[in-house]
């Protein structure tokens, strides 16, 4: 979600240290996920359904945000012996501390709770981590920190410039695992935004529940992360030290939280019936499938960006090549270069039919990543890929802008690639420079014509006419009429559906003047690796 602009005012944000000693150099033991073969009441939940579908793995899109909270919730009442987190963002907000509250209950009834979060969004300020960080069965770790040690401006600034390469490649990962049985994973981090718990911002997102054998694949990629020389202890870092009376007030405020603001967002109820008894009367209705886990590895940290290939993404072009009818995009941050532009364009020139949804101005939470879009999709069009740009939800006010984001009511952060119908690649992978290059990303693909087929539904959806905007080149008569008026001149032009009136546009829609230059700007800058 973080661009080039945003990295560059972080880096100046954020405390950092100019020199920090390896991870190596703490105390922080190795340690591994439970192993698949254990006795846990998941695991002999998870018995019958994988006997009778060998080779394959349970699934569950999670389209609804707040369905995808209760999940979460779910899920940690449901470990007995492990639950690992991993993160690019973790805020203490309703439903950070909800998700928190449930981990701290996992571990006051035995649970090894491990929680891996990226340090870019990170800070030192985080109390409630940091106490629950203090509870002998709660590890926290830092990857890539930059921002956890006070320093002065001086020398947040010097970091920034003399270490820019290693700043701005992230731990884009996103997955939550208990018993090495269940597992989370797709587009969201933890925060009200994508739960649909925040006044200001809603993020229309996309999770899948794994369940069975595939769980195995994503618990070893987290081991790979835990155990890297990149993952600091979260007590070397926070300056903050917590007692045990500490944790034990944390506790009653984590309780007095989850009496209050649980309700509202439903989540007692999946507590009421655990998940292993959902999963041995049927009643999670996951659809099995043959699956592949595809992530990077955490040495695309340390190796020059021309010199790594990313597994997640090798295999969504493998899999784009092999398209014979249909290619449905959803990116919400979507910087395809002219070898994307190339790449969808034959794709269509064989027959292939080409969607691509992703944000519109007005909806975007990063006006940098749109700037590096906006190039392409006069080409794209020229090449016969239709484009989509998804609206911000409808309010009195039009969608105001500011330098590091939206303040629209929604916008898009799904991640989805669906191949015919038939197979679905979900993850925390968008199609730009930034997941191919700099952030290490994950994706599930799953060989399912059911499931394929639920999130094709989604997209049409999506990109029907009241909630995203058709993207189309402008007619002959339409560049006419623009070359005899005082409107600024474009080659394109928007179409959407309002109270039943269809609407077009030869500027990008509900953007304003603001926007509108802000993308300007980025244009003129030299920042498009980094998006």
């Amino acid at each position: 979600m973080t661009r080039a602009f945003t990295l560059f005012m972080s880096a100046l944000l954020l405390a950092a240290c100019a020199t920090r000693p390896p991870a190596t150099a703490f105390d922080r033991p190795v340690t591994h996920a439970l192993p698949a073969t254990d006795a846990t009441p998941l695991a002999a939940a998870l018995a019958p359904p994988e006997q009778a579908h060998p080779g394959q793995s349970g699934f569950r899109v999670l389209a609804d945000g707040t369905e995808a909270l209760q999940m979460r919730i779910a899920l940690a009442r449901s470990a007995t012996r492990t639950l690992d987190m991993q993160y690019y963002i973790a805020e203490e907000d309703t439903t950070g501390k909800l998700l928190l509250a449930a981990a701290l209950y996992a571990a006051d009834h035995g649970v090894r709770v491990r929680m891996l979060v990226d340090d870019l969004n990170f800070k030192d300020i985080d109390r409630v981590m940091a106490a629950l960080n203090s509870h002998d069965k709660i590890e926290i770790r830092v990857f890539n920190p930059f921002g956890s040690a006070s320093t002065s401006f001086y020398q947040r600034s010097r970091n920034f410039f003399t270490q820019v390469g290693a700043f701005t490649r992230r731990m884009h990962n996103k997955a939550m695992i208990a018993d090495n049985q269940l597992a989370i994973v797709g587009g969201r981090n933890l925060g009200d935004e994508y739960f649909s718990a925040s006044p200001t911002l809603q993020f229309r997102d996309i999770d899948v529940l794994a369940a069975g054998p595939i769980t195995a694949d994503i618990s070893a990629s987290f081991d790979a992360y835990w155990n890297d020389s990149n993952a600091y202890p979260l007590r070397a870092l926070n300056k903050q030290k917590f007692d045990p009376h500490d944790l034990d007030e944390m506790r009653d405020e984590l309780r007095a939280h989850w009496r209050k603001n649980a309700e509202p967002y439903n989540a007692k109820p999946l507590n009421a019936t655990p998940l292993a008894a959902q999963i041995a009367k049927h009643e999670l209705q996951l659809v099995w499938a043959p699956a592949e886990f595809k992530v990077d590895s955490p040495e695309k940290m340390k190796l020059p960006a021309d010199q790594y290939k990313s597994p997640p993404m090798q295999r969504l072009i493998e899999l784009m090549h092999d398209a014979q009818r249909e290619f449905l995009i959803t990116s919400p941050y979507f910087v395809p270069h002219q070898a994307g532009v190339d790449a969808l364009g034959t794709l269509v020139k064989r027959g292939v039919t080409v969607k691509v949804l992703t944000n519109s101005l007005a909806a975007t939470d990063a006006v940098a990543v749109q700037a590096g879009y906006s190039p392409y999709r006069v080409p794209l069009l020229e090449r016969g890929v239709q484009l989509y740009e998804f609206k911000p939800t409808q309010g009195s006010e039009p969608p105001t802008a500011g330098l590091f984001g939206s303040r629209s009511k929604a916008s898009l952060h799904a991640k989805t690639y669906v191949i015919d119908r038939q197979t679905l690649v979900i993850g925390s992978m968008n199609l730009d420079p930034r997941s191919a290059h700099l952030n290490t990303e994950l994706a599930l693909v799953i060989h399912s014509p059911p499931l394929a087929e639920q999130v094709a539904k989604l997209f049409d959806q999506a990109t029907a006419p009241a909630m995203s905007y058709r993207v189309t080149l402008a007619t002959p008569d339409e560049l006419a009429a623009l070359r005899n008026s005082a409107t600024p001149q474009s080659k394109l032009v928007w179409t959407d559906e309002e109270n039943g009136q269809i609407r077009r546009y030869n500027l990008d829609p509900g953007a304003g003047f603001y926007r509108n230059a802000l993308t300007g700007l980025f244009l003129l800058l030299p920042v498009d690796e980094q998006l």
